[in-house]
């Protein structure tokens, strides 16, 4: 089985669905501890692929440059 890479807006909206579950009704303290450390790693994964898109971004634009 193949595991689909995500991309920055869905692994956005799942941050942001992260978060919004420790306001929610369905908020447990129990599972919160490993919830936010779930929602760090995303948050450092987005980090991560924004840093790439970025440095691709000034690639291209050093071809157009030329």
């Amino acid at each position: 089985m193949t595991k689909t890479k995500k991309n920055v807006s869905d692994k956005i909206a799942d941050l942001k669905d992260g978060v919004d579950w420790f306001y929610s009704d369905d908020f447990k303290i129990d599972e919160a501890s490993k919830k936010y450390r779930v929602l760090v790693d995303l948050a450092k994964e987005i980090e991560k692929d924004l840093a790439e898109m970025k440095n691709e971004i000034k690639v291209i634009e050093e071809d157009f440059s030329k």
